[in-house]
This record gives C-alpha cells, structure tokens and sequence, in this order.
C-alpha cells in the first residue's frame, strides 16, 4: 500500500481563519479537529478543508507545511486559492 503525507489547510466554520498542518490520514484528522482533540483549534471549530496536497515523501510534506506557515507561504496560498477566497467575500 502507497502512504501518502497531506498536507492541509483548515477553515474555521465561525473565524474564517486558516491553520495549516500535515498528516498520513486526512478525514481522521478532520475528525479530531472538529472534535476539539488539537488544543490550538479547538476554540475556532467547525473546521472544513478548503486545500490539500499529497507528498509520497514526508520530508517534502514538512518542507510544505513550514513553507505555507511562513508569511510567503500565505501569500502563495492565498494566491492559489483567489477564486475560493473572492467567492467567501460575497
């Protein structure tokens, strides 16, 4: 069986803030978001994800997941992500 590494970024159903992390099990990891398991999310739930990416290697997830926490990497997501976040606006 093929692991695969995602690395995610989370909506707040309530803030609109985004975090971003890293995981082998997407949906699961969903679940304990929404089920208050992360302590730096659980004041803002429900979490939805609005993007993710698939690495076979974990180093390269990391490298991802640090990246899009730095202020470029925000920016580069938001880039990515204009259309969805134009649309949240209306």
């Amino acid at each position: 069986m093929v692991k695969f590494y995602y690395v995610y970024v989370l909506q707040s159903k309530v803030t609109g803030d985004l975090y971003k992390g890293l995981t082998t099990h997407l949906n699961q990891r969903l679940q304990q978001h929404n089920k208050g398991f992360n302590f730096s999310t659980k004041g803002k739930r429900p979490w939805m994800i609005i993007h993710y990416e698939a690495y076979r290697d974990e180093k390269d997830a990391r490298r991802r997941e640090k990246y899009l926490k730095t202020s470029q990497g925000s920016r580069t997501l938001k880039r990515m992500l204009k259309e969805y976040f134009y649309a949240q606006k209306r």
